[in-house]
Parts: structure tokens; sequence; C-alpha cells
């Protein structure tokens, strides 16, 4: 057999070795072995590689990324073509070795487009897009003619500078030698206006390509997604259906964040459904989007099945799953996901950690954040600047604010997020003073406010009650032109309930476009904090009426104006929605109903839904035993104080506030002395004026007037006017002139223009039968010019609320009001009843002379 002339051995071995490195160069880093391999017996055989042969080696070392060999090939090439310098070239660029790739290319003999292209795009790619254009321009110096690789990584630059003018140039560019047509260009030109946030000239060119593909299509609908014309994009989605084109990964992931943008569910289910016919649906892309779109819709069911459906999770789709937890509230499950994600070697990053900072801020677990802090610096990512604002909201919500000011005082970079951040920490940990100025000092850093700036200083100000700091902030809104911002409005009108001015408030809320229903719950609010409960009861009903939905603040607040009117009838019918809409299970409302039912007399209701209530505050507590005292149970009230006790749940003043009144109904004084002792000793809780007021109370009615005197002068502060008022009370049921007279020489010293000290002050000289003191008491009254503020009572029959003033005829039915009123002193009489003097002394002054002698007239008989 003849061997084979070595022209046809050598050609044959040429193809062989050309077609092996090939081979492993599409197979990836998978076949790097295989390429060595090969490459070892072709240096065994000693052939010799044409520089096509050793092109193809090159290229193989450089698609399995092993640049050092690749490297080592190239400096053994006796003849190198420009194939060969653009082969290294990109081996650089893919490594990331920019500095490298921009010496290989000084050295380089003649570089063409290809050249230049790998080294505009290595500059696009990393960011640096001023380096990528100025590149182009010297290339264009050169005399080097860009192709359409060059115009795509060029607008792809413009995109990423968002440099509209630019762009236009790069397009006429493009015109001019004729690669306009091309349809990668003609993308990129699409890509580039909708970036540029110039969508009508984009899609206008888009409009008029002669040639479009998937790609155009993406760039299109990308656009009117980054543009917020979420609308347009799902139009031009169905329309791509329409017109058979199919579908893309980048199409997809557009249009779920279209849905995603405007909460969307139903559209989002079907376009889930149309990926999973299309097998997208297991794409790491859409399968993010479509895990991030469930979780932005609240849809915490379909989300979590989306992400466990995926076959891989990647940094990215938990990151989606995350922040959705984060959003609907679920702090703890967000902290267990990035568990998963360490665990399972996922690995994170700043969005991460942001998302994970965020759920520990929800749970207001700081030490499980201080561990994160922690990761964050040991990798590097407490540099960003979107991590560093989640710590500095951590640690302002989780009251460490020490913490929160040392971050933000580090900090190089500040973003209005960060001074937001840092506003929203002193507001909420009540520095309000401190909020305001930071508010200024921002202001001077250039840096302008946003509707959450205004939003915590606002509050601040509402804090302070400060009305003319709240004028300023509020004058500032107006300027910036987010005076009629639902949210900030909103605030305002908050702001202005707090400092008193509802009439303000309310003018404001009516001025409001598109009255949300935060700004509803801002009036409300305020006519509650105001005293003005059937207002507030009034605007809820007007609320129903125009079609907004009440949320869980609204309906305790409107039970708490029923509590406080004892509007039953309300509260029962508000309490029948909150069963039917699922809300019972929300603590601040379970909490709100008991107290509700307590203060409306209803006591067996009340403990009906404190023992029904799934989670029980020092709030629900507080109704129970505040109820109790309220209505005269004062052991029943004592009781469900020692069961508080046994549950573990801290007493705060106001619960010992409640327990001593219950001492004073049932004249419990050593009960009463211990629980007063028992703040400080146990609880470490400084008695406050209303605790020594019920501990007169107490001593007053047990040990008389004199006890009482010297337990006020024993006080380590002050008495204020309404502890010397208790005991003035108490001097009445005594009859203790002497203590009476120094209790209302000291009231009238803190409060001159207070007329009932001087009511209560006759009252014990009638008790006393001292009437020419009365009389002297009520002719100081009047020279005074003051005047008792009228008894008034209400009471709610058949949904109907009627009030009564004393000596008021207004009432319809007054005739057989005081016919029956006649009635009952009768039947008082006829039982040995006999007013007290100070009975003639409470005569109301304000009502006529015939009334009053008709009145008692009729007791005299």
């Amino acid at each position: 057999m003849s061997r084979p002339p070595p022209a046809q051995v050598g050609a044959l071995a040429n193809a062989t070795f050309s077609h092996l490195f090939q081979l492993c160069a599409h197979a990836g880093r998978a076949a790097l072995g295989a390429g060595r391999a090969a490459h070892a017996r072709m240096l065994v055989s000693g052939f010799v590689p044409t520089a096509f042969v050793a092109n193809c080696l090159l290229q193989m070392y450089v698609r399995c990324a092993d640049a050092a060999r690749a490297r080592w090939v190239f400096d053994a090439m006796p003849h190198r073509d420009t194939v060969s310098w653009n082969t290294m070239l990109t081996a650089y660029v893919h490594a990331g070795d920019i500095d490298t790739a921009v010496s290989l290319f000084g050295v380089m003999p003649d570089p063409d487009v290809v050249s230049w292209n790998a080294l505009v795009s290595s500059y696009c790619h990393r960011g640096m897009f001023r380096k990528s254009v100025g590149l182009f321009l010297e290339m264009a110096r050169r005399g080097v003619d860009p192709d359409r690789t060059t115009f795509a990584v060029l607008l792809k630059a413009c995109s990423g500078l968002e440099d509209l003018a630019l762009g236009v140039q790069i397009h006429a560019l493009a015109v001019k030698t004729g690669l306009e047509a091309d349809v990668r260009a003609g993308s990129a030109l699409v890509d580039m206006y909708g970036k540029c946030r110039s969508l009508e000239d984009g899609l206008c060119f888009f409009q008029g390509m002669g040639e479009r593909n998937w790609v155009s299509w993406g760039a299109a609908i990308a656009g009117c997604v980054q543009n917020e014309q979420y609308t347009r994009g799902l139009e031009l989605f169905a329309q791509m259906q329409r017109l058979g084109l199919g579908v893309s990964q980048p199409a997809y992931a557009s249009v779920f964040r279209s849905c995603a943008a405007m909460s969307c569910l139903s559209t989002a289910r079907q376009l889930h459904a149309h990926a999973i016919k299309n097998k997208f649906s297991s794409d790491r892309v859409v399968g993010t989007a479509i895990v991030d779109v469930y979780a932005k819709a609240d849809s915490l069911v379909d989300a979590r099945k989306a992400f466990f459906g995926l076959p891989n999770h990647t940094v990215e789709t938990c990151n989606a799953m995350m922040v959705g937890l984060v959003r609907t509230g679920l702090g703890a499950e967000a902290m267990q996901l990035f568990q998963f994600m360490m665990r399972s070697g996922t690995g994170f990053d700043a969005v991460s950690l942001s998302g994970v900072f965020s759920a520990c801020a929800e749970v207001k677990g700081y030490f499980q954040g201080l561990q994160v802090h922690c990761l964050a610096i040991k990798s590097g990512f407490d540099a960003d600047v979107c991590v560093r604002n989640a710590i500095l909201d951590l640690y302002g919500k989780c009251k460490a604010l020490v913490k929160s000011y040392l971050i933000f005082q580090e900090m190089e970079q500040r973003d209005s997020v960060s001074w937001n951040a840092i506003i929203a920490a002193l507001e909420q940990n009540e520095c309000y003073e401190d909020t305001i100025a930071h508010l200024n000092e921002m202001l001077r850093s250039g840096m302008e406010p946003d509707d959450f700036t205004y939003g915590s200083v606002l509050k601040a100000c509402a804090g302070l009650q400060s009305l003319e700091y709240g004028l300023m902030v509020h004058n500032k809104v107006i300027k910036s032109g987010l005076g009629l911002d639902t949210f900030v409005a909103s605030t305002v009108v908050d702001m202005y309930c707090k400092c008193g001015m509802i009439t303000e408030a309310q003018k404001l809320h009516d001025r409001i476009g598109r009255q949300e229903l935060i700004s509803w719950n801002s009036i409300i609010s305020g006519f509650s904090l105001n005293k003005q409960s059937e207002e507030a009861q009034k605007f809820f009903s007007e609320m129903l009426d125009i079609g907004v939905k009440p949320d869980h603040f609204t309906y305790a607040t409107v039970l708490d104006t029923c509590a406080n009117l004892a509007t039953i009838e309300l509260g029962k019918q508000i309490h029948g929605q909150i069963i039917k809409q699922e809300m019972l299970g929300d603590e601040y409302i379970s909490s709100t109903l008991v107290d509700m039912y307590a203060k409306c007399g209803n006591m067996p209701d009340s403990l009906l839904m404190f023992e029904k209530a799934q989670k029980l505050d020092f709030v629900s507590w507080n109704a129970m035993i505040c109820g109790y005292a309220l209505h005269g149970q004062g052991l029943q009230a004592l009781e469900m104080f020692e069961r508080m006790q046994k549950a573990n749940v801290l007493p705060n003043h106001a619960t010992f506030v409640a327990v001593l009144r219950a001492c004073s109904h049932v004249g419990l004084l050593d009960d009463g002395c211990r629980y007063f002792h028992l703040m400080t000793t146990r609880y470490n809780l400084e008695p406050q004026l209303e605790h020594f007021a019920c501990m007169v109370d107490i001593l007053g009615r047990s040990k008389g007037p004199q006890e009482a005197l010297k337990f006020v002068r024993s006080m380590p502060f002050e008495a204020d006017a309404v502890i010397w008022k208790t005991l003035l009370s108490i001097c009445k049921i005594r009859q203790d002139v002497e203590v009476a007279e120094i209790a209302a020489s000291n009231v009238l010293r803190l409060d001159p223009d207070d007329s009932s000290v001087y009511i209560l002050l006759s009252n014990v000289y009638a008790e006393s039968g001292k009437w020419v003191d009365v009389s002297r008491t009520r002719r100081l009254m009047r020279q005074g010019r003051l005047k008792k503020e009228p008894g008034c009572s209400w009471i709610e029959v058949q949904s109907e609320m009627h009030g009564f003033l004393v000596g008021d005829k207004v009432h319809p039915r007054s005739q057989e009001v005081y016919e029956m009123l006649n009635d009952l002193i009768g039947e008082m009489q006829l039982s040995g009843y006999e007013p007290g003097s100070a009975f003639f002394a409470e005569v109301d002054e304000e009502g006529s002379a015939s009334e009053q002698d008709d009145l008692l007239g009729t007791v005299g008989d």
C-alpha cells in the first residue's frame, strides 16, 4: 500500500487539527481538556501549523477562558495576521483585563474595525461610556469606517449616558453611512431613544423600519416600559403575537414589568400561561420577572408557586421574592429566604442585603441586623449607597439612633434616600427639632426634598404641635410643586389637625383633587383628636358615600369616636364590617373594640372581645382594667390587673392610673398604696401627676382631707390644678371647709378663669351651712364674669342621638322630659330622699328665674 504524498498528509493534518480546535472552541470551557490534548498531540507529531490552524488553536483557548495559554500560543506564532491580533485582544477584553488589552492594541500593526469594536465594547460594558465614545472619535480620525457593531455599541453608550443629543448625532452618522437600514443598528436606535426618554422618536423610527426582528420589537416594548407607557408596551406585545413573530426573553421581561407597575394581576396570569406554553417560564430572566410581578401585586401564593417552580434559583430570583415578602410585611420569612441563599450557595448582592436589612427593620430585628451588617462589611457591599441607606433605615427603626447617625456621618456619598432615611430615623425617635434641622442641612447641601422628606418633617411639626414650623414647611411644599400631592397634602392635613387648626385642615382636605384614603384618615383622626367625635363620624359617613373603602386605621379611629360618644349602635355596625372584612386578627382593631364596648358600658361584650383576641397587648389589658374601673367595678379591675401580671405583660403608666382609680372606687387604701409603690420598685415607672391625683383621692376618701393635704405637700413636684380640684371634691364629701379653702386658692392661683372652683367651694360652704360664704363665692364668680359650663348629656335611641343641656328647651319633647323629671323628684321624696343644701347652690345660673322657681317649688312641696 503506497503512502500519500507529504503535501496531502499536511493538508489532512491541517483539516483535522483545525476541525478539532473548532469543535472544542464551540463546546467552550468544558472542552478545555480535550483541546489541550489535541494541542499536545500536534506538538508531539512535529506538525507545523499554518496561520489558519494556529488561529483556530488560539481561538480554542480564548473560548475556553484560558487567556494565559492563549497568550503563549500567540507569542509562539511565527506569522500573526489581523485575525490573530483580534482574537488575542478579545481574550483580554472577555477576561476583564482592559489595561493589557489597551497595551496590546497599542502595538498592533494594523488594527481594523473589529479591533476598534473590541476595545470600544470593552469600555462600554464596564460603564465607561465617555471613554467608549472618545475611542470611537479616535477611530474616525484614523480613517477606520464603522460597521453595524460599532453603531450598536455606540448607541448603547448613549443610552448609558442618557445623552439624547449625542444619540441623534450617531443616528445621523448611521444615515450617512447607509447603516440605518441594518436591523441590528436600527434595533439599537430604538433602544437608545427609549432609554434617552424620547419614546415618540423611538417608536416613530421603529414603525418606519424596513426589517424588524424580535430584537427590534423587544427594544420598542422595553422603551414603553422604561417611559412608564405600560399599556402601550402591552399593546405592542399583543401586536407582535398577532404578526406571528414569536416571543423573546426581553419582551416577556418587559411586559411582566408593565404588569408589576400597574399591579395588573389578571393580565400577569394570562402572560404567565403564555410563557408556560412557549416554554419560557423556567427561563432565569423571565422566571424572575414572573416572581416579581406576583410579589408586587401582593399575590404571594402565586409568587411562591412561581419561585419554587423554577429549576434553579439565582440571586435575582431570590431578590424578587425577598422584596415581595418585605412589601407584604413578612420580614421574618424574608430573613429565612436570605439564610437559604447563604446555605445553598446562591450568594447575594447589594439588592439582597438591602432587602434583608429592610426585613430586619420590619420585625425590629436589631441583633439580626447587626449580623447582616458584619456580613456586608466583610463582603465589601457596605460601601454601596443603597446598602448604606438600608442600614440607616434599620438602625432608625430599631431605635438605635446613635448608630444610625454615625453611619450617616461616615457616608462619603449621600443621595436623597440617605437624607430621607436619617430624617425619618430622627422623626421616628421623636427628635423632632433635629428632624427639622436636618431638612435645613439637606437644603444647604443642594439636595431637593421629595414627598417622603416632607412627610417625615411634617410629622415632626405635628409631634411638636408647632404651627409656626408647620406653616413654614407647608410654604416650602407649595413652592416645590408638591402642594397637591396626595401623600404630602394628607400629611399637611394631619399636621394642621394635631396643631389644633381643624378648620384649615378641612379646607385643605376639600381642595385635594383626588382624595385618597390617607387624607380621609387624617381628617377623621384630626376631628377625633380635637374631641369633635360627631364631626369625625360625619366625615366617615361622607367617605363611605363616595365609595372610599376604609382600612384598619379608619375603623379603629371611628370606633374610638364611638367610645367617646357612647354610640354603641354605630360601634356594633362597624364591628360587623370588621368581621365581614376579616380584620379581627389585627391587634389594634381588637384592642379598640375592647375599649369601645367598655366605654359604652357593655362590659360583657368587652370581656368577650378580650377573651377572643388572638394576641393581647398592653392596650387590650388597659382597656379592660379602665372599663371596670370606670363603671365602678373596682374588684374586677384589680383581678384583671393580677391576670395581666401573671401573663407577663408589662403595665405602663395608663395601667396604673386605672388600677389606682379602681382602688379609689372600692376604698382600698392599703392596696392603693401597695400598687403606687409597685410602680417604682418592680416596673421602674416614675409616678406622674395623674397617679398622685389618684392617691390624693384614695387618701382623702379613706383618711380625710387633712391626710390628703399632707400627701400633696410631700410630693416631689408642685401639684397641678387637677390634684387641688381632686382635694377640693373630697372636702365636699367630708365637709372640711379649711382644706377646701386652701385647695381652692391654689387652683385659682394656677387657673384664675376656672369657674368650677367657685361652684365646688360654694357647695362645700352649703354642705356646712355657711350661706353667707355661699353668697360671697357666687358674687365673686359674677364679678369675675365667670360662668359655669352647662351640664350636658346624651343618649342614643334607635340609632338617633339625643342631646340635653341644663335648662334646655330646644328638644322637641322637652315638655315630656320635664314632666318626667318632676315625677322622678316626687318619687324620690316619697322614698324618703331629702336633697342636701348643696342642691340649691348648684342650680344653674344660666337657667331662667321662672324655670328655677318652678323646679325649686316642686322640690319644696
